[in-house]
């Protein structure tokens, strides 16, 4: 990038700033029209690192670049604009990143207008933006996780100056919302309840990338949830840093609990949360995942060690006792919920003692699910300044001992599931091959099947036949017809038109006088037809019209021969889809 705007660069000193205050504003971004002409026939790629916070910033940056006028596509080569969306947790997700810098070289060299954009968690760490100034001068756009809503402005100063930018806040700003959004998935959707976090584990750089806690107003969550859930969602995921500490920001009482309620009483059939942070798990959370069928019983707990001494050196919070009990709670509580982690090995100085209590903790808990790294340092950190005598030897050594306990964990649970019937929300079909389907049980287990690729997004019982400890094989327990009617019958009772239909109908059928002028109308027909040839025929055709006219002028009587109508057309609609 031989010119460059720096308008912001990364601080650290900013980042840990824990100031109160954050408030909600409504996007307002403008797209200039030297940014739409630009956008008119241009395709943009997003290519994402990271958790699921980084998914649903992909789909608001895509937002905002199809508000803009420039339509998705998944061919590098052909794409006018990529922005790549980076991660810093792990180095290795770095490492990734600079490959996928290096493959747009060409397009830029081919194409004088193309732009490359690299945003994200790994833009807000200090002096990773200068250098990749330096290493990749066709970068034309670098910003943080905090300005995404200033991309439309951002894209117009690099097209109208025809020089590179780099704008990356490290104060956390405010909280936007009706951001514009391009969901990647038809059937399930993150929604974030909150941003950022204060725990400030000495290993973690999220504090510092992602910024203090900002809990989103509970009711622009549940506008969000009911929108998704009128468009056919079968499955939403909370999401927040710490969902746990939603709503402490408030200081009126509101907490996950309250947000995790009011969510599985609008009827998503499916409703899941992350991450969860031990230290902030209240038992009002527990009884509520409880009391709800549709809050799924599989909880993301992460330990990252089973040392007490060593989660001190964390900065966890808790003990391994606290932690214990935590899960003996859930399992009173719910028997049949499944608990994942995560857990980090050979953490600065971790003894082989301490290595063990993890290994212990792991057998005894046997968790369904677990997350394994070998710990890399960030930049940045207090951890990152720890003296470390632990060799990389003996880290990958514990690494190899720890997969294997939790293997033993995992398939002791997969095991159990053999010969049983579960449901299955059906994310499609293999990429290999199209007659088998997956998608994941209640407990978020991978179930393989055959069956037909129009059970997408469908919830289908599922019995399990083969135990393959991370995913299982199994076989449809239903009719793939039954279940396109049920779910048709299902549909059917949401759509506007059959709901109106059945408040028309009530209305039609409690009106006494109307129902007794049909009953009189019916007869007037019966005696019209019989006097037919008769000197009485024109007296009885008279009656008729009489009564006729009375009941097609019966406003109640319209109603409800429109609401039938359009009940006709909706099934004709329905009967096309299913064929």
């Amino acid at each position: 990038m031989s010119r460059c705007q720096i308008i912001s660069l990364p601080d650290l000193s900013k980042a840990r700033n824990r100031q109160d205050g954050a408030s909600v504003k409504y996007d307002e971004a403008v797209y200039s029209d030297a940014l739409r002409f630009f956008a008119k026939g241009r395709k943009y790629l997003v290519k994402t690192f990271g958790c699921q916070g980084n998914v649903r910033d992909e789909e608001v940056i895509s937002g905002y670049l199809e508000k803009a006028g420039f339509s998705k596509t998944t061919d590098e080569k052909a794409a006018n604009i990529v922005i790549i969306n980076t991660c810093a947790v792990r180095e290795n997700a770095e490492d990734k990143v600079y490959g996928e810098i290096g493959k747009f070289k060409a397009n830029a060299k081919t194409d004088k207008d193309f732009i490359l954009g690299v945003c994200g968690c790994m833009m807000q760490e200090e002096n990773k933006a200068e250098s990749l100034i330096k290493t990749y001068p066709f970068i034309r756009l670098i910003f943080g996780t905090h300005n995404i809503a200033d991309l439309p402005s951002m894209l117009d100063r690099v097209i109208s100056s025809h020089q590179g930018l780099v704008d990356v806040i490290s104060y956390p700003g405010d909280v936007i919302e009706n951001l514009p959004s391009i969901r990647l998935d038809p059937y399930k959707a993150f929604v974030n309840i909150s941003y950022g976090c204060d725990k400030f584990c000495t290993y973690c750089i999220v504090p510092y990338t992602r910024g203090r806690e900002r809990s989103r107003p509970l009711q622009s969550i549940l506008d969000e949830c009911r929108k998704l859930i009128e468009d056919g969602y079968q499955e939403i995921t909370l999401l927040g840093q710490n969902v746990n500490s939603y709503g402490k920001d408030f200081h009126d009482g509101t907490n996950f609990a309250t947000v995790l309620e009011e969510v599985a009483k609008l009827g998503i059939p499916r409703l899941r949360f992350t991450t969860s942070h031990p230290w902030d798990f209240s038992l009002d959370m527990l009884d509520t995942i409880a009391k709800y069928p549709n809050i799924m019983k599989c909880i993301h707990l992460p330990v990252q060690s089973g040392s007490t001494a060593v989660l001190r050196q964390m900065g966890r919070r808790y003990t391994r006792e606290q932690y214990l009990d935590l899960v003996k709670a859930i399992r009173e509580r719910m028997p049949e919920c499944a608990i994942t982690t995560d857990i980090i090995v050979g953490f600065p100085n971790e003894t082989e003692e301490q290595f063990a209590e993890t290994l212990t903790l792991c057998q005894e808990l046997k968790y369904d699910a677990a997350f394994t790294f070998i710990y890399s340092p960030r930049a940045g950190t207090p951890a990152a300044k720890m003296v470390d005598n632990v060799s990389d030897e003996v880290k990958h050594e514990r690494f190899n001992r720890l997969l294997k306990v939790v293997e033993e964990g995992v398939v002791y649970h997969s095991s159990k599931m053999v010969g049983k019937a579960y449901d299955v929300l059906v994310d499609g079909p293999s990429k290999k091959n199209e007659a088998i389907l997956s998608g994941y049980t209640e407990s978020n287990k991978l179930v393989n099947f055959p069956g037909p690729v129009y059970l997408k997004g469908h919830i289908v019982k599922v019995k399990i036949t083969e135990n393959h400890a991370f995913s299982m094989l199994g076989q449809l327990e239903e009719d793939p017809v039954d279940v396109l009617l049920r779910s048709a019958s299902e549909k059917l009772k949401q759509e506007p038109a059959y709901i109106q239909y059945l408040a028309a109908k009530k209305v039609f059928e409690e009106d006494k006088e109307l129902q007794a002028a049909l009953h009189e109308k019916e007869a007037a027909q019966k005696a019209l037809a019989l006097s037919m040839g008769s000197e009485d025929y024109e007296n009885k055709k008279a009656a008729f019209a009489k009564i006729s006219a009375f009941v097609d002028n019966n406003p109640n009587y319209i109603n409800f021969v429109s609401s039938t109508a359009d009940l006709r057309d909706l099934f004709a609609e329905m009967k096309a889809l299913l064929q």
